[in-house]
């Protein structure tokens, strides 16, 4: 196997930028069902007003140079290509921070969060295999487990011996499993949300105000959206044909799920076209969807016992019902509420509590 860690630069040639284009404007558009607002999905009016921005006003070429910003590379692990980006500080004693993005993200969750990390940490951004530009699993079975030992792997490959781990949505899985992996090499592990979630089982325990925070969380609009777990877990190959075919329903499957996460006025748009774009160019609309082959139901994340744990947000997790899976270190009450992306659409606080944590750790 090759330890070799190579340059990285994205370059989407001209054509596929041609095609893309030629494919919105060609799209075949159907009717707006009846129904108020959301009730059929995303409104046609609304699905045609971002393709006319992402075929006509979206500048590929000024995020390409921006996203080509970051130091990038490749690197072969357990026979997989990984992309990831490895930003510095100039402290070469500063402690390393690994970000995971979730799904339906990417790298590109955390543009606008790295800058506001690299003057006091080095910051590693890796590719989940099967997103963006890193090779996909060619096996089923592959789990957070073999991400995290893959990750645990790259950090020690870029001479790291101790580092801080953070994750999100299917980032914040692959980040428990690292610090369960290798607690000592993990100093800290930074959740954004889901720690301490209730359980029906936990609701007869729940103070009035933690059962509203509860009641609250079982009506959200993520809970009830469109069941991507089970769409993904039972027929993934044949829905990739139609996103890696047709912009417009790669589109449409975008706003849903964005939607469904928090809603779309927190999100700048160029921003999430940029993370469609990735998906678009890279084919990997079905390829990252092996996390839900094998699963059945949902299951909040953990923390971790053995490596100290803090969140960006709690409520309306318990801290008391964290406490049981993970050593609790860092429960803030006052962080700024936000998309279920919340780098995306809260930077400046989430840098800044994520700042916090790993300056403050006992």
């Amino acid at each position: 196997m090759s330890t070799e860690i190579r340059p990285f630069r994205i370059e989407i040639p001209q054509s596929e930028l041609d095609d893309l284009r030629r494919r919105l404007n060609e799209t075949r558009w159907g009717a707006q069902l009846p129904g108020a607002d959301r009730s059929r999905g995303i409104p046609l009016a609304e699905v045609r007003e971002w393709a006319d921005h992402w075929a006509t006003g979206f500048d590929w070429a000024a995020r390409q140079a921006r996203l080509n910003e970051f130091p990038q590379y490749l690197t072969e692990i357990d026979g997989l290509d990984v992309h990831f980006l490895h930003v510095r500080c100039a402290d070469p004693d500063a402690l390393a921070i690994v970000l995971n993005h979730g799904w339906p993200n990417s790298f590109v969750e955390f543009t606008e969060l790295i800058g506001r990390l690299t003057a006091k940490f080095h910051v590693v951004v890796p590719s989940v295999p099967g997103f963006a530009f890193s090779a996909a699993p060619t096996v089923t079975g592959f789990s957070v487990d073999r991400v995290a030992s893959m990750w645990i792997e790259l950090m020690a490959r870029l001479g790291y011996e101790r580092y801080g781990v953070q994750g999100g949505d299917l980032g914040s899985y692959v980040a428990t499993a690292m610090a369960e992996a290798a607690p000592e090499r993990v100093a800290g592990l930074y959740i954004t949300a889901g720690l301490g979630f209730p359980t029906p089982a936990d609701v007869p325990e729940l103070t009035a105000a933690e059962r509203t925070e509860y009641e609250a969380l079982m009506s959200a609009d993520w809970m009830h959206g469109v069941d991507h777990h089970a769409l993904l877990r039972s027929a993934p190959q044949t829905f990739g044909y139609g996103w890696n075919d047709s912009p417009a329903a790669a589109l449409a499957w975008m706003l849903q799920k964005f939607h469904d996460f928090g809603g779309l006025d927190g999100i700048d748009r160029d921003a999430l076209l940029t993370n469609l774009s990735i998906y678009w160019f890279t084919r990997t609309f079905a390829t990252s969807s092996w996390q839900y082959y094998e699963t059945s139901a949902i299951a909040w994340p953990t923390g971790s016992a053995a490596v100290p744990t803090g969140v960006y947000s709690g409520a309306p997790g318990v801290r008391r019902l964290a406490e049981r899976t993970a050593k609790i270190v860092h429960w803030p009450t006052g962080n700024p509420s936000g998309h279920h992306f919340i780098a995306m659409d809260q930077a400046d606080a989430y840098a800044a509590d994520l700042r916090t944590f790993f300056t403050t750790l006992p």
